[in-house]
């Protein structure tokens, strides 16, 4: 099969386009025709073994243990399943969050990290959705603990997981405001935004507005900056952005959470009812990602270094059959 892959840590030309073994699926496993597949962050951080710690998850200090084919989201068809399965069979659209290996013809997930495409959605709008939706439902409900009426307000709105965030938050019943550039205004209130705050015009954090939730999806300002504008039992939960505030968080977080606002960095973990939360929103129509590129899979090299840049606006997709 065809697949994208590396030997080395490093930038994006460490990445090779060639014939690799078909994986053959483990007994509790799914053995995917991937259709498309979806670059997110992790995808780079792996490939340069940046931080550090990545490194630990590959085996390899120097140089990954094995040779690696990245890609963390799937969308495709299943081939073949493991005798231990019981929710798929041959011929099923699929898709959700593999952990490595979807950059490939084929790829084998694990049964419960997998679900059904909802009818009339593309391959490459379920590919868009299982890490970065999860991501944001997980600091929206779980750890931000959003209730209907309640105020978030977003930073990072118009990438892959905010414009998502904007969606996620409407559906559980949230007023939301977002903060975005100039051109991605418009979109943030297409996607369901409230209030749209272009940030090169508008000091949010100099505002009178007063938030129950603040989401860093992407951010870039000081911890106190997003405390100042938490209501007085307000939470600020972070999943990525500047590496100063991520230190901030881990450093300082804890401690100022003894008082009435909390703040926290939010680890996303792979979860099935997450996923299945996420697969009726897209069957209703509630949840629509926005896909600013699609590459082929001899060009992943080119869509990381797109991603890398940090202007995307929405998901980066890469199509495989």
């Amino acid at each position: 099969m065809k697949a994208i892959s590396f030997t080395e840590y490093g930038p994006p030309e460490v990445l090779e386009y060639g014939e690799l073994p078909r994986p053959e699926p483990e007994d509790s496993q799914v053995l995917v025709k991937v259709h498309a597949a979806a670059v997110n962050p992790v995808d780079w951080h792996f490939m340069r073994g940046s931080p550090f710690p990545v490194r630990l998850l590959l085996g390899g200090l120097l140089r990954p243990k094995r040779r690696t084919v990245p890609g963390c989201d799937v969308a495709g068809v299943v081939e073949a399943v493991g005798k231990g399965v019981t929710r798929f069979k041959p011929g099923d659209r699929v898709f959700g969050g593999i952990g490595r290996g979807s950059f490939a013809e084929y790829a084998c997930a694990r049964e419960e990290r997998l679900a059904l495409v909802p009818e009339g959605t593309s391959f490459e709008t379920a590919a868009a959705v299982p890490l970065a939706s999860i991501t944001a439902l997980q600091a929206l409900r779980k750890k931000g603990g959003l209730r209907p009426g309640q105020s978030v307000l977003i930073d990072g709105a118009s990438g892959g997981v905010g414009s998502l965030a904007i969606q996620i938050a409407k559906a559980l019943g949230a007023r939301v405001t977002a903060v975005c550039s100039t051109r991605n205004v418009e979109q943030a209130r297409a996607l369901g935004a409230d209030e749209a705050l272009d940030y090169t015009r508008e000091d949010f954090t100099r505002g009178t507005a007063r938030y129950d939730l603040v989401y860093g999806a992407n951010a870039y300002r000081s911890l106190s900056d997003y405390r100042r504008v938490l209501a007085p039992h307000g939470k600020f939960v972070c999943t990525g952005g500047s590496g100063r505030l991520i230190l901030q968080l881990m450093l300082l977080g804890p401690l100022l959470s003894l008082g009435g606002k909390r703040s926290r960095l939010v680890t996303t973990r792979f979860d099935a009812a997450d996923l299945g939360f996420l697969q009726g929103l897209l069957a209703a129509g509630k949840l629509t990602p926005v896909i600013d590129r699609c590459y082929e899979l001899s060009q992943v090299p080119d869509a990381i270094r797109y991603i890398e840049e940090g202007h995307a606006r929405g998901k980066i997709i890469i199509r495989v059959q």
